[in-house]
């Protein structure tokens, strides 16, 4: 025991740039732009899997891509500047997609025989579905009722949750990496190879560049590679899929992308309102309300930060809308050793720029997918293990807290890998009702690994031997960070700029 030298730490020590601290402006802007090509892969794979079903055509794709680019770079420049102010790009989020299916199903937009007129009414479904949904995210955020419910998590019962956030998204990692194993696995091994075996390695004056820039100098690499193997006509008699996957030019994106274009508010026209859309909307939302607290906890912490208290977790939650995925992002503050607030928000304006022009942005969203797959393996990773280290600030030897944290971590994982063989196999989910709204509501819940994690550590956590359990659940340290004010660090952090905590003083 006397060997054991490993203490609990409130803060990681090896990261070299935190919230409020920055890299030089050259390192800052190339670490942005990194940001910005690694948060694509998400953006371009929702459209290019719901778009289809729509009815829409290529165009239609790079129409809806860009708009999520631009939406997401407001988001996440408003984020950093009035949000939680943690250095988090916010992306799409697949917890909108099984309502989206849902919506694209609805038996009176199938019925409309024109495929793009189809597209067009289905756009304005899902835009009526979401500003009614956002009213709800909005009310349990500036209302500080996520806040509230945050009372009811500790250490113990976010580990698994964190962890989730993470392990939860397996199927975008090695399966895809698989569909083209060509591309996927160099790509693995060389951003392995770089990050961890060369990060000391510093062939230009001080900086250390495979640290700080592997995802760069990785997806150049191998983006050259997947190019040349599709110009030298590798892929030419391969199956549909493997082409799909492999190919630099099957999606189409640069030859439908215009060369400017400014999204705009209601450019399908405007948006219809259904009772049933919006209620499995509104699922979609306290999913990513789950997967954002998670993502959000992880970012503090690999940004040098303290936990966000209740109230800058409901100012996030607020400001965040209907975009939520920060996952890729969180992973990349640790594989980097960069968590500086300015690397974001540089990154948000590069989101801007490339979304209006269109085929610039649509040169980098042809990025074949099983590169990003490669980077989510280790991304991912990185944001579960941050997850698994919040369980040093609790009693990992007593058999309560390991039932708990097992449970939750199984059930996490299993419970949404069912729903999501059903729905493969018979095309719907395991709740099939003749209550579409109802049937989309519990699907999304369940579908999402952190949500189904969540419901079972806190619950359990909450009525198993809560009193004689506290310090076992970490709750000592873990208290002092429920309020602005119960640690002098949080001003530090979360404070708004320009003054204005003023106007609006913590609650």
């Amino acid at each position: 025991m006397a060997d054991i030298s490993h203490p609990p730490m409130e803060q990681l020590q090896d990261l070299e740039y935190c919230i409020d601290s920055n890299p030089p402006w050259i390192e800052t802007i190339l670490l942005a732009f990194q940001n910005y090509i690694l948060m694509l892969g998400t953006t371009v794979m929702i459209p290019s899997i719901l778009v289809p079903l729509m009815g829409g055509s290529d165009g239609d794709k790079i129409r809806v891509i860009q708009t999520s680019l631009f939406v997401s770079g407001i988001n996440t420049l408003l984020q950093a500047l009035f949000g939680t102010r943690l250095p988090a790009v916010v992306g799409g989020s697949f917890a909108y997609v099984i309502p989206i299916l849902y919506i694209i199903r609805d038996s009176a937009l199938q019925r409309i025989p024109d495929p793009h007129e189809r597209f067009l009414q289905t756009m304005r479904a899902i835009q009526g579905a979401l500003i009614i949904a956002s009213s709800l995210q909005i009310i349990l955020g500036y209302s500080q009722l996520w806040g509230l419910f945050s009372r009811f998590l500790s250490p113990l019962a976010m580990a698994p949750v964190i962890g989730l956030v993470g392990l939860g998204l397996f199927e975008r990692g090695f399966p895809a990496v698989g569909n083209c194993v060509e591309i996927g696995i160099p790509m693995l091994l060389m951003l392995i190879g770089l990050s961890q075996y060369l990060k000391h390695y510093r062939p230009f004056r001080d900086i250390p560049i495979f640290e700080r820039f592997p995802v760069l100098i990785c997806v150049t690499v191998i983006w050259i590679y997947s190019l040349i193997l599709t110009a030298g006509g590798a892929y030419n008699n391969r199956p549909i899929k493997t082409q799909d996957s492999c190919r630099t030019d099957r999606a189409n994106l640069i030859s439908s992308a215009p060369w400017f274009k400014f999204p705009y508010p209601l450019q399908w026209g405007a948006p219809t309102f259904d009772a049933g859309h919006a209620v499995a909307m509104m699922a979609a939302v306290l999913v990513s309300l789950t997967e954002s607290t998670g993502a959000y906890m992880a970012a503090s912490r690999l940004a040098i930060a303290t936990p966000p208290p209740a109230y800058v977790l409901s100012r996030g939650i607020g400001w965040q809308q209907l975009v939520s995925n920060l996952r890729e992002n969180v992973g990349l503050l640790g594989l980097t050793r960069v968590g500086s607030r300015r690397v974001v928000q540089i990154s948000a304006g590069f989101m801007i720029f490339f979304s209006t022009l269109g085929k610039f942005g649509a040169v980098f969203a042809s990025i074949p997918f099983p590169i990003f797959a490669a980077l989510y393996c280790v991304l991912f990773g990185l944001v579960a293990s941050v997850g698994i280290s919040f369980l040093q600030f609790t009693n990992m030897n007593s058999m309560r807290n390991l039932i708990i944290t097992g449970l939750s971590l199984f059930l996490g994982i299993s419970v949404p890998q069912y729903f999501s063989e059903t729905l493969s196999s018979s095309g719907h989910g395991p709740v099939y009702t003749r209550a579409g709204w109802f049937n989309g509501f519990l699907n999304t819940i369940f579908f999402s690994p952190p949500t189904v994690g969540l419901i079972v550590s806190v619950f359990l956590d909450n009525t198993l031997e809560v009193e004689k359990s506290k310090k076992d659940r970490g709750m000592p340290w873990w208290v002092k960070f429920r309020t602005f004010r119960g640690d002098n660090r949080n001003e530090e952090f979360y404070t708004l700029p320009f003054n204005l905590n003023k106007f609006f003083p913590p609650t």
